[in-house]
């Protein structure tokens, strides 16, 4: 793998970033501070966690055999993690398929499953690339229940404590007669429902993209609609909702079809705009993941805008452009971490967090990327094709960035098969290709 330095800049100052992560479990090595993934993108929904990265110079990393692998059918969801059970959505023969894996051995604990097409009912275009499930699965810690979505629209909340007994369901296509998306400048694109749900307090937020409302909130344990949000137009493609803070408001940024909206989610102003922000792009392919530090918002397109942009959001003033830089990434959410943005495209690219200049650029991570900065400021970095590196922030040369390891073709397959995220908890790193196909190495 060739790496090529970029000539700008160098790291300044850092500012300490509040991280938020879920008690930690038990883990066999009482030094390691244990961390669940129990959320698309991880404790704290941003790509950051307490869990450290286990690198040790001179030794392997991760370890040089997997702890285990297995096949949980067709999809591009990722794996979450709590305590000893691993969770993960797939497609097979017809099927959508829950499973419920040992986190530590692999050893199946439970699995489950329901008929669904391998498209949804509206798909149009890129069927080589995708198929079965993509919204990864969404797990509340207080009642145990786990919500899914497929992509034709069939919502779940399952008892975990039970196997995965059904508590409640809801199609959104039928309950909420959502037809198929515009098309968007350079043609017709639909892949069904892509967007992980996302609890917050009594509420389960879905990004159901109806002309009744773009994000419904259901009463997490019973399915009963609460509210829905003011802003009315068809859903987006991306992985997932993003919750912030806007002046002390607690918020949630949504990257739809045509806009990054923000909502209100605090009592009395549920679902009311805060900002809009236009962000159309050819082909229906607003796919990143929205990323959020204070009261800003990171957005991105591989399609049409070829960037990434700053969005400042105020409750008086709505959004405002802070920044936009050409970078090339077409799956890949960024990280943020002590004023730096951090995204893997077609090269892994460090963004200075306040002027948006690239700082430098290097490696090649193909359509799809992940990232994970993990408790001892390490960069965990997983892309095409089927990639892993690990990069150390605290002494890395901006001049010449190199990674202090690369493990090339950890799981089989070409640069499409990695837009399942990586996920890092309890001393174990997960990679997943859209196939199906999960490894689980230990990292020391």
């Amino acid at each position: 793998m060739k790496f090529r330095k970029h000539p700008h800049g160098s790291l300044s100052l850092a500012f300490l970033i509040f991280l938020a992560v879920l008690p930690s479990c038990d883990s066999a090595d009482s030094s390691r501070d244990s961390t669940d993934w129990p959320h698309w993108r991880g404790p704290a929904r941003n790509g950051h966690t307490g869990e450290i990265s286990g690198w040790k110079a001179g030794k392997p990393w991760p370890a040089k055999a997997p702890a285990w692998s297995a096949d949980v059918g067709e999809g591009s969801t990722s794996p979450l993690v709590v305590g000893d059970r691993l969770y993960v959505m797939g497609w097979a023969d017809g099927h959508d398929r829950l499973t419920c894996l040992n986190s530590t051995s692999g050893e199946p604990v439970w699995s489950l499953d329901y008929p669904e097409p391998q498209y949804p009912r509206y798909a149009k275009g890129d069927q080589k690339a995708y198929g079965g499930p993509t919204a990864t699965p969404e797990y509340d810690p207080a009642t145990g229940f786990l919500y899914t979505l497929g992509t034709n629209g069939d919502l779940f909340c399952r008892d975990t404590a039970k196997e995965g007994r059904e508590v409640w369901r809801l199609n959104l296509y039928d309950a909420y007669h959502v037809p198929q998306r515009p098309k968007t400048g350079g043609g017709l694109r639909d892949y069904g429902y892509t967007t992980a749900p996302l609890v917050w307090g009594k509420w389960l937020l879905v990004e159901v993209g109806s002309e009744y409302g773009t994000v419904i909130a259901f009463n997490k344990q019973t399915g009963q609609e609460v509210w829905k949000s003011e802003y009315h137009n068809p859903a987006g493609h991306t992985g997932g909702m993003t919750p912030l803070t806007v002046d002390g408001v607690p918020c949630v940024a949504v990257l739809t079809l045509y806009d990054l909206v923000v909502l209100r989610l605090d009592p009395g102003h549920e679902g009311k705009t805060v900002a809009v922000f236009p962000w159309k792009t050819d082909w229906a392919n607003n796919i990143l993941t929205p990323t959020a530090e204070g009261r800003s918002v990171i957005i991105g397109a591989y399609h049409t805008h070829q960037s990434y942009c700053r969005v400042d959001v105020s409750l008086e003033t709505g959004a405002t452009k802070a920044w936009e830089t050409q970078v090339l990434s077409h799956v890949g959410s960024p990280v943020i971490h002590q004023e730096r943005v951090y995204i893997a495209g077609r090269q892994l690219s460090c963004l200075d967090w306040n002027s948006g200049e690239i700082l430098w650029e290097t490696g090649a991570w193909g359509n799809g990327g992940s990232l994970i900065v993990t408790g001892d400021g390490k960069l965990v970095v997983f892309g095409g094709p089927n990639n892993l590196a690990l990069f150390d922030l605290n002494e890395l040369d901006p001049k010449d960035p190199k990674p202090l390891t690369v493990r090339e073709q950890v799981l089989p397959g070409d640069h499409w098969d990695s837009w399942p995220h990586v996920a890092l908890a309890n001393g174990r790193i997960y990679c997943k290709n859209r196939q199906g196909r999960i490894v689980a190495f230990e990292v020391p």
